[in-house]
């Protein structure tokens, strides 16, 4: 029999999930969870205690030997489970998150296909993640045999951003279920709908009691994640600011970041101009640019630079900003008014410090925080614009002499998360590959390109190891060695 369809508000408790249970208690102040273009209340949810804390980290390391005990063929039934449950409620879902980030609906729509495709690739991992074998058949190793097999680390405590606030939060989780490390999450508090959607399925798949809590609260009781010796590692996801600030207090733990940057494309001689600009035109803008591989500094080589940039102009008048529910609009509300002010106020200083205004630079509803797609030209490299993490619909486009001097430009950042590179050089690929200081390289495609399954992180300030089911695998889990 079919399932019932359900309305996005039947899809979460508005309470905190702490060992197996929903608690409306907290410490008498709450998170209000709004529509981000309506502002009408979604939610409001307490804020957990110290002792609420407390208690999910003593059940999720009470719960290691339930997960011990299942079967990696268990941990991947569960996980497809997950998959055919967020499957069934991918279009409520996806509403959802239009309201709670403000992300445009067939953007969230492809958010949710790819929550289906991570639940399903952290299933078949759970059952083909192992160890090596290791040749020590030499010298002292003569006769013997020698492998690893992976465990768990323990408790994963999970900090998770607005932005996609159901598939960051699953690369989280699904690659600690494949492997058997309960989590405690704590997730965005602009958007925590969706992760309270997904304890509501962890309930229903039967995952152990205590091997999952979610709860939302404040930074003292946030950073116990961070601090607490019965946390075996910290997953981060967010500012670079706050993780690195993180990383400084959590002690001897494993610890994963993936935080910000400043994407960067590079345009070459004989790329098709007309096809870029309007994939980068939409790199730069989609979900208002509220991604860390938002495409923000554009670097075309001279010969083809004039020409780009006025196709690119093109292109950002044909953009659509406003509502998230109409399907032509690619640039939604700014996730909140201190953001949205913020990103008014770094484009008014550049072009108060000289550089040109050659698309949008204004907002298209101030009340509802929606900010026009905003391109700038002769931003000096210390401009925020340029250097800092703009989180919004803004990138700087410069002329640089040669794919070299374009190389140089990418490098000349604190930030080192992916580039996207338009070229037909295949001299010139390599070139990139070999000498662009960031996580991934994406050949004739902008940065913001990500596959679920790939290894997916940063240098530099963009952060430390890597997601991607497969690859967070290996970081919550330790090879233990046998010889015989």
């Amino acid at each position: 029999m079919p399932q019932a369809v359900l309305a996005p508000s039947e899809l979460f408790v508005p309470a905190n999930f702490i060992n197996g249970r929903w608690s409306t208690e907290g410490d008498g102040t709450f998170c209000t969870v709004v529509d981000k273009y309506h502002g009408t209340t979604l939610a409001r949810i307490p804020h957990a205690t110290d002792a609420q804390m407390d208690e999910a980290i003593a059940a999720a390391c009470a719960s290691r030997n339930a997960l011990r005990a299942m079967s990696a063929g268990e941990r991947g039934t569960r996980l497809e489970a997950l998959a055919a449950l967020i499957e069934s409620r991918q279009e409520a879902l996806a509403t959802l998150i239009v309201q709670e980030a403000g992300k445009p609906i067939g953007y969230a729509r492809a958010e949710l296909s790819r929550c289906v495709t991570t639940a399903r690739t952290a299933a078949a991992e759970a059952v083909r993640f192992t160890g090596e074998s290791v040749a020590i058949d030499f010298g002292a190793g003569i006769g013997k045999t020698a492998f690893t097999k992976r465990f768990p680390v323990g408790v994963v405590g999970a900090i998770t951003p607005f932005n996609f606030p159901l598939n960051l939060v699953l690369h989280k989780v699904a690659p600690a279920m494949a492997v058997g490390c309960p989590v405690v999450l704590k997730p965005a508090p602009q958007a925590p709908l969706s992760a309270m959607a997904l304890a509501m399925m962890m309930e229903e798949i039967g995952w152990p009691e205590g091997a999952f809590s979610a709860m939302l609260c404040g930074i003292p009781v946030a950073e116990k994640l961070a601090t607490d010796a019965h946390v075996a590692m910290l997953s981060f996801t967010g500012s670079d600011k706050v993780g690195w600030h993180l990383k400084t207090i959590c002690g001897k733990k494993k610890i994963a970041l993936e935080l910000g940057g400043n994407a960067a494309v590079i345009i070459d001689e004989g790329a098709d101009l007309a096809a870029v600009a309007k994939v980068v035109a939409m790199g730069a803008n989609l979900y208002a640019g509220q991604t860390c591989i938002s495409t923000q500094r554009i670097y075309a080589v001279e010969p083809v630079h004039d020409t780009f940039r006025d196709l690119l102009v093109k292109e950002y008048g044909v953009l659509k900003a406003g509502d998230p529910n109409d399907p032509s609009v690619s640039v939604g509300p700014i996730i909140d008014t201190g953001h949205f002010q913020r990103i008014c106020s770094w484009v008014e200083q550049a072009v108060k410090g000289g550089a040109t205004l050659l698309a949008g630079g204004a907002a298209v509803d101030p009340k509802r925080n929606v900010y026009a797609a905003t391109l700038l030209a002769d931003a000096g490299r210390d401009m925020r614009v340029n250097c800092s993490e703009v989180f919004g619909p803004v990138a700087v486009i410069e002329a640089v002499e040669d794919f070299g001097a374009g190389i140089a430009r990418v490098n000349d950042s604190v930030y080192g998360l992916q580039v996207g590179v338009f070229t037909n050089s295949l001299a010139h690929m390599k070139r990139a590959h070999d000498e662009l200081e960031v996580g991934a390289v994406m050949i004739n495609n902008v940065a913001g390109f990500r596959v679920d399954s790939m290894p997916y992180g940063g240098v530099k300030d963009s952060g430390l190891g890597r997601e991607g089911l497969k690859y967070a695998m290996e970081e919550m889990s330790e090879p233990r060695l046998i010889v015989f």
